[in-house]
């Protein structure tokens, strides 16, 4: 079983930073892509960012130069740093991971999600 932890949401004014950690545990044998979504009320989840094994990083439009996605393979943790935050940014963010729990088999994790709510 493979869990992922979220951790770093809150309230934060417009401009401001927060940055968001998710730490993946259990029986896993490799990951793949790790990525942020968001969903806002009434909205369908999207994407924000991922992050390949190999470092090679994808942003949604609305987020470029404004959020970083980084990660630690060591730490099987992925990050991701939002800086000059904007009420649209309100959401609930999620973590998603591409993880091989064996060498043949890999699924799609999800964290429970944490609350990011920026105030103008």
């Amino acid at each position: 079983q493979v869990q992922l932890v979220e951790s770093g949401g809150g309230l934060v004014q417009a401009g401001g930073s927060l940055r968001l950690s998710c730490a993946a545990s259990g029986s896993i044998f490799s990951i793949n892509v790790m990525g942020w979504y968001r969903q806002a009320p009434g909205k369908q989840r999207e994407l924000v960012a991922h992050v390949t094994g190999g470092g090679t990083t994808t942003y949604a439009d609305s987020v470029k130069g404004r959020f970083t996605i980084s990660r630690d393979n060591a730490k099987n943790t992925v990050y991701l740093q939002m800086n000059s935050l904007k009420p649209e940014d309100t959401a609930v963010y999620y973590c998603k991971g591409s993880i091989y729990d064996n060498p043949q088999r890999r699924r799609d994790y999800w964290g429970q999600g944490t609350q990011v709510t920026v105030s103008s």
